[in-house]
């Protein structure tokens, strides 16, 4: 993580004072070794009562900024339960759950597990949540700009234009919604078969969700990826009761967004990242 920049360095020099900080605080102690995701470190520990949890320490971008916020909204109804925060380091305190994740079952049972899960945490907005809409049209403006010779077909960037312009005009259908929900971030528990994990809230379209159910697994329909991804886009479509065409609509303006994000890397392009944006939009786009 340290190789990501100067901010993300000396966050990472920062790391072991706050665990020092946040274990004194909540009074736990290491119960084994600390893991990592993209931007962020978890570590095992057990509370004065004996109780096991983990320690969360995120990274301070926005994305982090308001987990706390929509864990305890949520409350533990169908996501794992906030035992404690501490916004200003970006720390929390969480159940302990299982390390099994929608990986261990079939692509189209963990797309009706997940359906299922939308309806529980796809609560009322919160005041103190970004928009996504303000996010689409920022995104949109940046799209719009792209040369006409960056490699992404020019019909799926005037299609995303299109589709994110209308789709961000529309409040109406807003709650907050999670947006990175994939195989991986929903956990096996004990009090609940299957529990979500690592929001990154916004107020926004529901629809916006399906995206990374599409995107991740890419090895299990590299056979035919557009039908795994037409039948992972129906499976969710059906199992969550979405508007079709609203859904269509949302990957494609996800994906393409994607795919300009990894342009802007520059010699650092991801090459199969970028060709998976293209062909998860044309799948889904017919």
């Amino acid at each position: 993580m340290a190789g990501r920049g100067p901010q993300w360095a000396a966050w990472v020099d920062e790391l072991p004072a706050l665990v020092g900080l946040l274990m004194t605080q909540w009074r736990v102690r290491p119960d084994g070794d600390p893991a990592h995701g993209y931007c962020s470190l978890v570590l095992p520990v057990r509370t004065s009562q004996g109780a096991a949890a983990m320690l969360k320490i995120g990274f301070p971008d926005e994305e982090s900024e308001h987990e706390h916020l929509v864990l305890q909204r949520w409350g533990g109804r169908g996501a794992v339960r906030l035992l404690a925060a501490e916004p200003r380091h970006r720390g929390l305190l969480l159940e302990r759950l299982h390390a099994t994740d929608l990986g261990t079952v079939s692509d189209a049972e963990a797309c009706r597990i997940v359906a299922d899960l939308y309806r529980r945490i796809h609560l009322p907005t919160l005041p103190q949540l970004r928009s996504l809409s303000t996010a689409i049209d920022r995104w949109t403006a940046e799209l719009g700009a792209l040369p006409r010779s960056a490699p992404i077909p020019r019909r799926l960037v005037e299609q995303a234009i299109a589709l994110g312009t209308e789709l961000a005009a529309d409040h109406a259908v807003e709650r907050v919604i999670h947006t990175d929900l994939h195989y991986g971030n929903v956990l096996a528990g004990d009090r609940e078969p299957w529990l979500v994990i690592d929001p990154k809230p916004v107020n926004g379209d529901p629809h916006y969700e399906i995206a990374p159910m599409l995107w991740n697994r890419w090895d299990d329909i590299a056979g035919d990826v557009r039908e795994g991804v037409v039948r992972r886009f129906g499976t969710m479509v059906d199992a969550a009761g979405f508007d079709e065409d609203r859904a269509r609509g949302w990957v494609i303006v996800r994906m393409v967004h994607n795919a300009m994000w990894a342009l802007q890397d520059g010699p650092r392009c991801d090459q199969g990242w970028l060709t998976r944006c293209i062909a998860v939009a044309k799948a889904v786009g017919g």
